[in-house]
């Protein structure tokens, strides 16, 4: 698996260890991923994502991951979550098929 958040893009980036003597190495800065288990309410069951804080702090701030799918445009989502957005739509419109 990649070091990659599923939802917001952020990766691994470059810098360097810079010693007391300016002695400069390079090095990695890795992302904050926590695979978290986010509850869809469309489909009914928790999806499993390895996502940042921030990315998590931002699914709740819109109300969950089906809600904050819905309004985000397909340009900004990553392949994973253009396929799960496409599932949460479908699940919702047989529930409110099913409702009417």
């Amino acid at each position: 698996m990649t070091r990659r958040c599923e939802l917001s893009g952020k990766t691994v980036q470059v810098g360097n260890n810079v010693s007391h003597a300016n002695n400069k190495t390079k090095r990695r800065f890795l992302p904050n991923l926590q695979v978290t288990s986010v509850l869809s309410d469309a489909l009914g069951l928790p999806v499993r994502l390895r996502l940042t804080p921030r990315a998590i702090r931002t699914i709740e701030h819109n109300g969950g991951i089906d809600s904050y799918l819905l309004e985000t445009n397909d340009s900004q989502l990553s392949p994973e979550m253009k396929t799960l957005k496409k599932r949460v739509r479908i699940a919702k419109a047989k529930r409110e098929k099913q409702a009417a």
